[in-house]
């Protein structure tokens, strides 16, 4: 369904929403993540997406500190964590799933809800089949999980998967470039809305996935899409078995996933709260207001109490 934004809630005065840098060694792997909130509230876990890090939830996180604890880790070969080699890390979806399913154990988060973002969606989703009861809610953010509704920019991806050939792979290594995450950054917004996405997303970026490792991490990532495909009817099984409470705050103008990649969750999930904001693909960049309140607003009714 449909429905119009909450009021926007009220700020609590003199709650600690300071963000934490930490780490920790998981399997041999050093981890980097942000947490903020009370370490007893409720669990919002925050898996990325490409290109990113845990630094696309920066501002989200203190927003909802007051009375969620927020956790963000930087997968493995991504952001400030550990690039370990591909004989001891699974670089796949499934890969990264496991990895979160093992981070969230070491830090004890038996519940939680899931924001579900770009690449963080397949791995959050294949975490919520692994552990359906830990999930208490789901805000779903620009993550596609239905074929029929991939956006233009599919294309090139597409043609790849049907003939990978060493000159298509060749352009895929193109994207993994400062120039090709500025494209993913601003990926058809409005000039306008342009404007508010900061270039230190592109840069840093950059500078943590230049690495001949990294990159081809990004490579593989983007060829196991295809693979990821066939977990598209799994991941809408898993919404119409389980019926998790689902807030979707969409951004339409995303040559990837546009507005019908949206509507597309009501088929499995028809009492979601489906809002169509004036963004694209990074909406915690152009509209972080709108999706604070929002998220303060869902969560506060079927996340509220740890």
């Amino acid at each position: 369904m449909e429905i119009s934004p909450p009021q926007q809630a009220a700020d609590h005065a003199g709650t600690d929403r300071a963000v934490r840098h930490r780490t920790l060694d998981l399997d041999g792997v050093r981890v980097f993540y942000r947490e903020a909130g009370p370490p007893d509230g409720p669990v919002l876990l925050l898996p990325h997406g490409y290109p990113c890090s845990s630094y696309e939830f920066r501002d989200l996180m203190p927003a909802l500190a007051d009375r969620w604890r927020t956790v963000a880790p930087d997968l493995p070969g991504f952001g400030y964590s550990g690039t370990p080699g591909p004989a001891t890390f699974d670089y796949s979806f499934d890969g990264y799933a496991g990895f979160l399913d093992a981070f969230c154990t070491r830090l004890g988060l038996d519940r939680y809800a899931l924001y579900l973002h770009d690449y963080g969606s397949q791995i959050g989703l294949r975490l919520a089949i692994r552990a359906p009861r830990r999930v208490a809610a789901l805000i779903i953010q620009n993550g596609d999980i239905y074929e029929d509704e991939l956006g233009p920019k599919y294309e090139g991806l597409r043609a790849y998967w049907k003939n990978p050939t060493p000159e298509g792979r060749a352009v895929l290594e193109n994207a993994v470039t400062e120039e090709g995450f500025r494209e993913e950054f601003l990926n058809d917004v409005r000039d306008e809305l342009a404007e508010r996405i900061p270039p230190e997303l592109w840069t840093v970026a950059w500078a943590q996935l230049r690495t001949p490792e990294r990159r081809g991490v990004m490579v593989g990532l983007m060829e196991g899409l295809r693979e990821n495909l066939d977990w598209f009817p799994r991941y809408q099984a898993y919404l119409r078995e389980h019926r998790p409470p689902a807030l979707i705050a969409w951004g339409p103008q995303d040559g990837y996933m546009p507005e019908g990649a949206a509507r597309a969750y009501l088929r499995d999930l028809p009492d979601a709260e489906l809002h169509l904001l004036d963004g694209g693909h990074w909406l915690l960049e152009t509209n972080l207001d709108e999706v604070v309140e929002l998220a303060r607003d869902f969560l506060g009714r079927v996340h509220g109490t740890s």
